[in-house]
């Protein structure tokens, strides 16, 4: 059975956004991904700047990784807010 998992990342791509996917090490069972901006790659620990804070996740626990591109900026939804009409539903 050929591998799913690879690991396309290194310490080169320091400042670069990726996507690792790693063994959960916090007492839970399983795998678990974390998506940010690679800050540092040293003495076996990857840091990495997610949106929620920097996260620092053991490179042997890591299974898989890639290079992700940028997020995309999006526009907002613009709500339009209405007040209702205060002659709507009266009898005149």
């Amino acid at each position: 059975m050929p591998d799913i998992y690879r690991v396309q990342i290194s310490p080169a791509d320091v400042g670069r956004r990726i996507m690792v996917r790693r063994r959960l090490t916090d007492g839970r069972e399983g795998l678990g991904d974390v998506v940010g901006d690679l800050l540092s790659w040293a003495d076996a620990a990857l840091t990495i700047r997610t949106r929620a804070g920097d996260v620092v996740v053991d490179e042997a626990s890591v299974v898989a990784g890639k290079t992700v591109p940028a997020p995309v900026a999006r526009r907002g939804t613009r709500t339009v807010r209405r007040d209702p009409d205060p002659d709507a539903g009266a009898s005149r």
